[in-house]
């Protein structure tokens, strides 16, 4: 599938790696409709590219239908790529040292990472099946955002770690039934990345997890994300994968 003139629906891209894939997707000639609940930097971001916006908790059904819909018309054509980065990485302890459950964590991070992206998939491939197949018969692509987290969760990530491995999880199961249609899913699970999170915390820290990374010995760049999605589109041979792009980073317990 050719990047140039493609209808793209990025999630989560205001910031992170879901800007960047937003940016990279449209310096490549994609039509990109951004979806995200930061109204400011979503719409910033859009501007930006070119591209439209839509402001949205990917939680709502209903809400991302309407917003699918309404990018759709934005930009012109209905989206035959739709890419989940949204996401929340809230940690807490099953049961925190001061005897509190954290059960609200759980279900707010299963709401927006899981439950989020499987709203958009929806969504989205009920709009990519009912368009005509290009050359390949090939009608769209989902690619999902997981986290090497999904294999290798820390203290703390139980609700994380269980949003990402449930997206990991499905991706098979839905390749498999979007075949006939011609719509492929896969998954990406990304590593230590340059993401504001990560900016946010201390350098003695930030230098404790680098030294954790076997090579290149730093932190991903979002672009290097932005590209393997693009190879994905782009590659009609990928279907029904997860793929770590994490410099062969393997998270220790803590």
């Amino acid at each position: 599938m050719k990047l140039d003139g493609l209808g793209v629906i990025v999630t989560g891209g205001g910031s992170g790696l879901g800007e960047a894939t937003a940016r990279y997707l449209a310096g490549q000639g994609a039509r990109v409709g951004i979806l995200d609940f930061d109204a400011d930097r979503g719409a910033a971001v859009a501007d930006e590219i070119a591209g439209a916006f839509a402001q949205v908790d990917v939680g709502n059904a209903d809400a991302v239908d309407q917003a699918i819909g309404a990018l759709a018309l934005a930009l012109g054509v209905v989206p035959r790529v739709a890419i989940n980065c949204a996401g929340v990485a809230d940690a807490a302890r099953i049961v925190g040292r001061d005897g509190q459950t954290s059960i609200d964590t759980f279900e707010k991070v299963i709401r927006v990472n899981l439950i989020g992206s499987y709203n958009v998939m929806s969504h989205a491939a009920r709009r990519m099946v009912e368009l005509d197949p290009l050359e390949d018969g090939e009608r769209g692509v989902i690619i999902n955002t997981a986290s090497i987290a999904y294999e290798d969760g820390q203290v703390g990530q139980s609700a994380y770690a269980a949003s990402k491995g449930a997206i990991a999880s499905m991706c098979l199961p839905a390749a498999r039934e979007m075949a006939r249609q011609g719509v492929r899913v896969m998954a990406i699970a990304p590593g230590l990345f340059n993401t504001p999170m990560m900016q946010a915390l201390p350098q003695d820290v930030s230098d404790k997890i680098v030294a954790n990374i076997p090579f290149p010995a730093r932190l991903g760049a979002p672009e290097e994300y932005g590209r393997m999605a693009a190879h994905i589109i782009e590659n009609a041979y990928l279907n029904g994968t997860v793929i770590r792009l994490d410099a062969a980073t393997r998270l220790p317990p803590r």
